[in-house]
């Protein structure tokens, strides 16, 4: 199974003409801020602090690039949907991340973080709709798995099931940074990508 023993952080990219073409194949994470995108980037890593957790939502407006002792780059996406960032600011990181998603040929799938708490935000399902629509290799991940019962946890997965338009083999994943659980199944379906 593969495994990641160590990351490390590279460079950060803000706008789209700084984008570089990388040798190595990238898995991407995206989600809503605040989806706990961080620390399951860390879960992944086995690094406390591989990606910084922010107490503030929105923290993430870069592009950032991790390279893994396993041979393949973690980019980490700008948040979406976080409010107290202007419209302009808003639209500029929407250009970037699909600069980043359409003009790649090392991207081999996007990791979808949706917080498993709440049912599937219209950002959610209007991302989900873009990766299919542009025919994006992705996987819908259940955060946050530890805060809620098993109970609510199989209504969050149906109400995900409802609420996105899934393609097989693409989840939804339960995942808990906390606990790990997941992190298995998520490691089996990014190593399945590579190949």
């Amino acid at each position: 199974m593969l495994k990641v023993n160590n990351c490390k952080f590279l460079y950060s990219v803000v706008k789209a003409k700084d984008l570089k073409h990388e040798p190595y194949p990238q898995v991407a994470f995206a989600g809503r801020s605040n989806v706990g995108k961080s620390s399951l980037l860390n879960r992944i890593a086995g690094i406390k602090n591989v990606a910084k957790v922010s107490q503030t939502p929105g923290k993430t407006r870069a592009v950032n690039f991790f390279m893994t002792d396993a041979g393949f780059m973690l980019v980490d996406l700008p948040g979406y949907g976080y409010a107290k960032v202007s419209k302009s600011m808003r639209n500029e990181w929407a250009g970037l991340v699909e600069s980043y998603l359409l003009d790649n040929d090392m991207l081999r799938g996007v990791v979808h973080l949706v917080d498993s708490r709440h049912p599937p935000t219209s950002l959610d399902t209007e991302l989900n709709g873009w990766l299919n629509e542009n025919e994006i290799n992705y996987l819908v991940v259940l955060t946050k798995a530890d805060k809620i019962s098993g109970n609510q946890l199989t209504k969050s997965v149906s109400e995900s099931k409802k609420g996105l338009t899934i393609l097989p083999d693409s989840g939804p994943l339960v995942f808990s940074a906390k606990t790990g659980r997941g992190k298995g199944e998520l490691l089996t379906w990014i190593e399945n990508q590579l190949d």
